[in-house]
C-alpha cells in the first residue's frame, strides 16, 4: 500500500463525519434525480407501447350527428390511415350505495372489436356481445370506486329512459389513462365512468340508427395532421361538428404529456441544487484541508512525489465520496422511484406499469455528479498540486494588522477580548466568511424549497374552491335548454340559489396562437361562480368582453385592451375578434368568460343555458340527488365537496408526500453545511485556540470565539436563506407549470420559521458536537502540530 493510499484512508478517517454529510448531500441529488429521470423513461415508453399496441387515435372529432355514408370519404382524406365512426354520448348514471348521480360516457364498440381504434384492453370478463341485450363494459377506475364486477349493474337515463346495464366486463382504453371528463381539472373516478356498449344497441337506444356523433382515426407515416384536420372539419361543418382535434389536445393525453414535462423539470431543477450545494461543501472542505496541509504536501513533494501525484490523491478522496454518495443515493432513487410508480397507477390507468431503471441512467447520474463535484474542487486541487515545496513548508503569511471597523467608528470598548478576535477573524478573512454565510443561506433556501408546497396547496383549495367556486353544485345538461331549465331546477328540493351558465365551444386565437377551450357565459353579479384578480380581488362580468385566465393570456401573448379572435364551434359557427375586458387568476388551466347575455348574442340565442350552478340544503342533498338521476336532460352533477375530496386524494396528496421526502433532503443539506463550516473552522485554528488555552482562557471563553463566528454566520445566513429560498420556489412553480397545471407562488410563515428553526438547530447541534471536540484537545499534541 502506497503513502498516498494510506494518507487518504488516514485523512477521511479523520474527517469521516464531514464525509459522510457530504455523501449525503450527494445521495440527495442522485436519488431525486435517478427517481425523476427513470420514472420519466418508465412513463414514457410505457405510454408509448400502449398507444401502439392498443392503436391510440391521431385526431379525434365530434359532431351533432352525420350519416355513416359520409365515413367513406374521411377515409379517402389523404394521410389517413385508419378512420373509424362511432357514438358516444354522456348519460345520467344510478349506482347503488352512491346517493349522488354519476356521469357515464356510453361510446360505442364496432362490431369489427379488435380490428377498431383504441381498442379496449380487457381485465376480467368478457366483451360485449353484439347481439346481446343492454351488455356493457366498464372503465376500471369507475368498477373499482364502486365496487363493481362482472355481473353488475347499474341504471342510466338513455335518450330520457331508465335502463338497467348488466356489466359483463372491466377494461381499460388509451384514451382514458387520465380517466377525466373535459372541462374539469380532476379526475372523479367514482362519479365519471366509461362504459362500452354494442354498436347496434346504442344506435338504437340513441335513435342514431345509419349515423354516427364522433369519429377517430390515425394518420399515415408522413402525413400532416393540420391537413387532415382541416379536410376532416370542411367535411363534418354541416352536420354541428366541434371542429377536430390532434392527440396533443386530447384530454387524457395532455394531462399524462403535462405530467411528463413536470418529471423532466423535477430532473434537472432538484439535482441541480443539491448537487451545486455538494459541488460547495467539497470545494470548501478540500480548499481548507490543503490549508491546514501544506507541510504535508511540502514533505510528500520533497519524497519525490510529483504534483500530479498530489492533485490525484485530493481527487481521489473527492470521487470516494461522491461515490458512496452515488451508492447510496441510486439506491434510495430506485426505493423512491418505486414508490412514485405505484402513486402514479392509482390515477393513471395503464395495462402494466412497471418502474425501470436503466444502467444508462445510472451512469448518467454517476457522471452528473462526479463532474459537478470535480468542477467545484478543481482549483483547490491544482493549487495543491501546484504549490512549491519551500512554500509549504513556511506557514501562511500572517494577515497584516489593521484596526478594526469597530475601532474605527469608536466601539471598541463594546466588545470585549473575545468578541474581538470574532470580528478582528471575519474581517480577515471575508471571502470565507462569505462563502460560508452562502452555504448555510442554500441549506435554509433549500428547506423552503421543500417545504412550500402545503402553503400553495393550502392556498390553492381556499382560492378554487371556496372564493371562485362557492357552489355546492353544478348541474350540466344534455342539450343547451330554455331558460325555464334553471326555475325546474331552483324548485328542487334542497336548492337555496340558482344561477344559470352557458358554456360554448369555441376557438381562441391571436396570431399564430390559437387554443380550443369552453367559453362560460355567467350573469353579471353572480355569486356562485366568481373571478378574482392577481390579488385576490373579485372582478366583476363586463356586458361586453371576454374575461380570460392568466394561463391563457400568456399562451396567446395577449393582455387585457388586446383583441382576439374567437371562432364558435356550435351554431352558425360565429367567427368574431373580442376585446379582452380583464386578465383573471385560474390555476385549473385555461378558461375563457364572457356575460350570458353576450354569449347568447354570441350565439345568436334569446335565453338558452348549458347547466345550473347551485347554492344547497346540504341536508336535503340526498333528495335532491334522487330528483336529479330522473331528470332526462341532465347529464352530469359534480359536488364541490366531491371534487375537492378527489383534489386532495390526488394532487395534494401526492405533493404532501414529495414534500416530506424534500424537507428530509433539505434537513441533510442543512446539517451538511453547517457542520462541515464547523468542523473545518475548528481543524484551521485548532493552534490558535490550543495557544488561548495555554495562556489560560477557559474552555467556555475559547468556545465562545469559536462557536460566536458560527452563530454570526448562521444569523446572517438565514435572512439571506429566506429570500433565496424565496427564489428557489418561484423558480419550481415557473419551472413545473403546465397549461393544464400552475401552482400559486405561496410561502407562508411557518415554513419560513421551520426553514429558520432547522437551520438553527442544526448549528446548535454541529456546535455541541465540536464543542465536545475542543473540549477533548490535547494541547500538547495540537502545539507540537506547529512546532
Amino acid at each position: 500500500m502506497s503513502m498516498l493510499v494510506r494518507k487518504l484512508r488516514r485523512d477521511l478517517s479523520h474527517m469521516k463525519v464531514q464525509a459522510v454529510a457530504i455523501a449525503l448531500v450527494v445521495a440527495c441529488g442522485v436519488a431525486t434525480f435517478v427517481m425523476s429521470l427513470c420514472t420519466l423513461q418508465s412513463l414514457r415508453l410505457t405510454q408509448a407501447e400502449y398507444y401502439d399496441r392498443y392503436r391510440f387515435a391521431d385526431v379525434f372529432a365530434h359532431v351533432k350527428r352525420a350519416p355513416r355514408s359520409l365515413g367513406v370519404k374521411i377515409g379517402e382524406i389523404p394521410g389517413v390511415r385508419l378512420a373509424q365512426m362511432r357514438l358516444v354520448f354522456d348519460v345520467n348514471l344510478d349506482v347503488g350505495g352512491m346517493a349522488e348521480p354519476a356521469v357515464g360516457r356510453l361510446i360505442s364498440v364496432p362490431p369489427e372489436g379488435r380490428d377498431g381504434l383504441n381498442i379496449l384492453h380487457l381485465r376480467r370478463g368478457r366483451p360485449v356481445d353484439p347481439a346481446g341485450r343492454a351488455e356493457v363494459v366498464a372503465s376500471e377506475a369507475f368498477a373499482a370506486a364502486h365496487g363493481l364486477e362482472p355481473g353488475s349493474s347499474v341504471r342510466a337515463v338513455i335518450n330520457g329512459r331508465l335502463q338497467s346495464l348488466t356489466i359483463v366486463g372491466i377494461a381499460l382504453s388509451p384514451e382514458y389513462i387520465y380517466q377525466v371528463r373535459e372541462g374539469e381539472p380532476l379526475p372523479d373516478d367514482a362519479r365519471f365512468g366509461v362504459l362500452w356498449m354494442a354498436e347496434d344497441e346504442v344506435a338504437a337506444a340513441l335513435g342514431l340508427e345509419g349515423a354516427f356523433n364522433d369519429v377517430v382515426l390515425t394518420l399515415a407515416p408522413g402525413a400532416s395532421e393540420r391537413e387532415v384536420i382541416s379536410r376532416l372539419d370542411h367535411l363534418l361543418d354541416p352536420y354541428g361538428a366541434l371542429g377536430a382535434i390532434g392527440r396533443e389536445d386530447q384530454t387524457s393525453h395532455r394531462f399524462v404529456s403535462g405530467e411528463i414535462n413536470q418529471l423532466r423539470a423535477m430532473a434537472m431543477v432538484a439535482p441541480s441544487i443539491f448537487l451545486a450545494v455538494a459541488a460547495f461543501l467539497l470545494n470548501m472542505v478540500v480548499s481548507r484541508l490543503v490549508g491546514t496541509q501544506r507541510e504535508q504536501i511540502a514533505v510528500l513533494k520533497a519524497f519525490g512525489y510529483r504534483g500530479v501525484d498530489i492533485g490525484a490523491h485530493y481527487a481521489g478522496m473527492v470521487l470516494v465520496i461522491v461515490l458512496a454518495g452515488v451508492l447510496i443515493g441510486t439506491a434510495f432513487g430506485a426505493w423512491l422511484g418505486h414508490g412514485l410508480t405505484e402513486m402514479y397507477t392509482r390515477f393513471f390507468h395503464f395495462p402494466v406499469f412497471r418502474f425501470r431503471m436503466p444502467p444508462l441512467t445510472v451512469a448518467i447520474a454517476v457522471g452528473v455528479s462526479t463532474g459537478a463535484a470535480m468542477l467545484g474542487t478543481v482549483a483547490a486541487i491544482r493549487r495543491a498540486a501546484a504549490l512549491p515545496p519551500a512554500e509549504a513548508m513556511r506557514p501562511e503569511a500572517p494577515a497584516a494588522y489593521r484596526p478594526l471597523w469597530i475601532d474605527r467608528v469608536g466601539l471598541r470598548g463594546l466588545l470585549g477580548p473575545g468578541s474581538r478576535m470574532i470580528v478582528r477573524q471575519l474581517e480577515r478573512r471575508p471571502g470565507r466568511a462569505v462563502m460560508s454565510c452562502a452555504g448555510m443561506a442554500m441549506g435554509v433556501a433549500v428547506l423552503i424549497l421543500g417545504g412550500f408546497s402545503k402553503d400553495a396547496i393550502d392556498y390553492l383549495v381556499d382560492l378554487q374552491f371556496h372564493r371562485m367556486q362557492p357552489a355546492n353544485m353544478t348541474v350540466t345538461f344534455t342539450e343547451p335548454a330554455e331558460g325555464r331549465a334553471l326555475r325546474e331546477v331552483a324548485h328542487l328540493p334542497g336548492v337555496l340559489r340558482a344561477e344559470p351558465m352557458r358554456v360554448v365551444a369555441a376557438r381562441i386565437g391571436s396570431g399564430h396562437r390559437v387554443r380550443r377551450l369552453g367559453i362560460v357565459g355567467l350573469e353579471p353579479g353572480a355569486t356562485l361562480r366568481r373571478m378574482v384578480d392577481s390579488k385576490g380581488h373579485a372582478v366583476e362580468i363586463p356586458p361586453r368582453g371576454l374575461v380570460i385566465s392568466d394561463t391563457l393570456a400568456d399562451v396567446l401573448n395577449i393582455g387585457a385592451g388586446d383583441s382576439v379572435r374567437v371562432e364558435v364551434l356550435e351554431g352558425r359557427r360565429t367567427v368574431r375578434d373580442i376585446r379582452v375586458a380583464a386578465v383573471v387568476t385560474d390555476y385549473a388551466g385555461l378558461s375563457a368568460t364572457m356575460s350570458l347575455e353576450a354569449v347568447n348574442r354570441l350565439m345568436d340565442e334569446q335565453d338558452s343555458i348549458s347547466g345550473v350552478l347551485l347554492a344547497t340544503d346540504r341536508g336535503n342533498n340526498p333528495a335532491l340527488y334522487a330528483r336529479l338521476k330522473q331528470l332526462p336532460r341532465v347529464s352530469g352533477v359534480v359536488s364541490k365537496v366531491a371534487m375537492l375530496r378527489s383534489f386532495r386524494q390526488t394532487i395534494a396528496e401526492n405533493l404532501l408526500r414529495m414534500r416530506t421526502f424534500n424537507i428530509m433532503f433539505a434537513c441533510i443539506i442543512a446539517f451538511g453545511v453547517v457542520y462541515n463550516n464547523a468542523r473545518i473552522t475548528l481543524a484551521e485554528r485548532g493552534w490558535e485556540l490550543a495557544t488561548l488555552r495555554v495562556i489560560g482562557l477557559t474552555r467556555a471563553e475559547v468556545a465562545f470565539i469559536l462557536l460566536g463566528e458560527l452563530a454570526i454566520i448562521t444569523a446572517a445566513a438565514v435572512p439571506l436563506g429566506l429570500v433565496l429560498g424565496h427564489g428557489m420556489a418561484a423558480w419550481a412553480v415557473w419551472a413545473l407549470q403546465t397549461e393544464t397545471q400552475r401552482f400559486p407562488l405561496v410561502v407562508g410563515p411557518g415554513t419560513y420559521a421551520l426553514a429558520a428553526a432547522v437551520t438553527m438547530g442544526a448549528a446548535l447541534v454541529s456546535g455541541l458536537a465540536v464543542r465536545r471536540e475542543l473540549d477533548a484537545f490535547s494541547l500538547v499534541e495540537v502545539l507540537k502540530s506547529r512546532g
